[in-house]
């Protein structure tokens, strides 16, 4: 009996470090969201020189807010708070559903402004890093929330979907710090940088999920499939948007998407 009772305590403590696992990858979500976004959205507002659409300030309160809950998300479900962690997940649903359509209209936006200043094809070209972006994290959330009942997948398609919204964070601080200077358009907007720059920020937050598929490895012996076929599908659409992003399918998408604004 000692035995099987030693057993069955090794096996809580090893789920209690698992769950715990998902709450650091959480606040590392977190510290990534602020940190990609300090030099241009923080620090500018903060002098009182921020210059953005309106719509910006709604995409930064919805995205920020899944960050957030998903943080507390993770911690409720590491101390065993289920019963709220599912009260929280319908507010996830109504979160993530503003997500979306927020996304696409800032993506919206953002094609307007370009176009303005004299970057109309650039603008429809880049517009497909927003579009897909959202679009992936719809698909990758419909797809945790339909395994709700089956929470090992649930728990790790859900941080995917989290970790594919940090590539705008990271690719900000590479255009920023290393792209070369861009031209100003018509009025006064910088062009949009070319899509292929976004391959590598992309790389670089794909380590998050890399990390987590280690964790698996030495938690479990062995990578749960939910990492490979999601993990798989983030990397698909970063490297697919560069040959897509000029093709003409694509530019009448981007032509669609504006004339559903009014």
């Amino acid at each position: 009996m000692s035995v099987a009772v030693a057993e069955s305590e090794s096996h809580m403590r090893v789920a209690v470090r698992g769950e715990r696992f998902y709450v650091y990858m959480a606040a590392t979500c977190v510290g990534i969201a602020v940190i990609g976004f300090l030099p241009t959205y923080w620090v500018p507002m903060g002098r009182g020189t921020l210059d953005v659409a309106p719509i910006t300030h709604f995409h930064a309160l919805f995205f920020y807010g899944w960050v957030l809950l998903f943080l507390k998300q993770t911690a409720l479900a590491a101390s065993g708070a289920l019963p709220r962690h599912r009260e929280l997940g319908v507010a996830g649903v109504a979160l993530a559903t503003g997500m979306f359509f927020i996304g696409l209209g800032t993506a919206i936006s953002s094609i307007k402004s370009l176009d303005a200043a004299g970057f109309g094809d650039a603008a429809r070209a880049f517009s497909i890093v927003s579009v897909t972006a959202v679009a992936l994290f719809a698909a990758l959330f419909v797809t945790a929330v339909l395994n709700v009942k089956r929470p090992e997948i649930h728990k790790r398609v859900m941080l995917v979907a989290t970790v594919s919204l940090l590539q705008a964070g990271i690719g900000r601080l590479f255009v920023l710090f290393l792209a070369p200077p861009r031209p100003v358009g018509l009025t006064g907007v910088l062009s949009p940088p070319p899509v292929f720059v976004t391959v590598m920020p992309g790389l670089v937050v794909d380590l998050l999920i890399v990390a987590a598929m280690i964790h698996d490895r030495r938690t479990r012996g062995r990578v749960h499939q939910a990492y490979w076929i999601a993990g798989a599908a983030v990397l698909a659409v970063q490297l697919l948007r560069v040959p897509l992003s000029t093709t003409g399918v694509w530019t009448r998408v981007a032509y669609w998407l504006v004339q559903l604004s009014p």
